[in-house]
């Protein structure tokens, strides 16, 4: 059955849509719910193929961003983690008039390192697509482990975000791979810089996934937008930093309101 698992929860006015990061499902946001679903009304994703939405292969971007476009609100306030900000991000580009405001964290444009770009070695993403064949549990956990890496808690960090991933139905390897195509592929920098809605993009100190120089770059490519870096989280500020996280995004709810 190819279908979205979509579960709403909150009573604020404002819907705001949570959508997780490359091989992972909506529990990763099971910190910060019972703060934001007093401020908004919550649509949490397991985006397709992922989680409990089985039943799908693996899927392009725009693909994917369609179904999540399919299901959502109307009017809402979009936010996206790391692969997921690509998905939200595409979204607002797709249909601005439905996006209240874009927030992305721990994401870029184009998480690939190109020549005056930096981002994530393709050989490393080449190489997680390789060991997903020979020892998938594995791949997954060093994935995993690599975006807490470097925080003062990040072997509870690491334990969360496992333990999330093992609370429901693992992806196939045809998905993850998948998933790992659309990092090493997509590039919405040029897409994204005439972007009108209200856009934050929150960031990781030590986040080895998407680094830091990425937020300053931005920050003079779109200047419309704007940008917070955690001092001491890394991949998953959400995670390690629960109530700065929630601050930031009830601040930017605000302004859009």
């Amino acid at each position: 059955m190819n279908d979205l698992w979509w579960q709403t929860l909150g009573e604020g006015k404002c819907h705001l849509v949570l959508l997780h990061g490359w091989g992972l499902n909506a529990g990763v946001w099971d910190c910060i719910t019972p703060e934001l679903s007093s401020h908004f009304t919550l649509h949490l994703v397991d985006l397709p193929g992922f989680g409990r939405s089985g039943g799908f292969g693996a899927l392009t971007l725009e693909e994917m961003t369609s179904l999540v476009l399919a299901k959502a609100p109307e009017k809402a306030l979009w936010l996206g983690w790391s692969l997921g900000g690509l998905v939200a991000s595409l979204a607002a580009l797709t249909a601005p008039h439905r996006v209240l405001g874009l927030v992305t964290v721990a994401s870029s444009p184009c998480f690939t390192a190109q020549e005056a770009w930096p981002g994530i070695k393709p050989d490393v993403l080449s190489g997680f697509q390789r060991q997903l064949s020979e020892d998938f549990q594995r791949t997954v956990e060093r994935f995993l482990a690599l975006q807490t890496l470097g925080t003062e808690s990040a072997r509870q960090d690491a334990r969360r975000l496992k333990s999330a991933v093992l609370a429901q139905p693992m992806p196939s390897v045809e998905v993850l791979n998948g998933g790992l195509e659309i990092l090493k592929t997509a590039d919405l920098r040029e897409a994204l810089v005439g972007l009108k809605i209200p856009f934050l993009r929150l960031y990781g100190h030590l986040d080895g996934l998407v680094p830091r120089k990425v937020a300053a770059l931005l920050d003079t490519q779109w200047p419309e937008s704007s940008s917070y870096i955690f001092p001491k989280a890394a991949h998953a500020p959400f995670i390690s930093h629960p109530e700065v996280f929630c601050q930031q995004l009830l601040a930017f709810r605000q302004v859009i309101l």
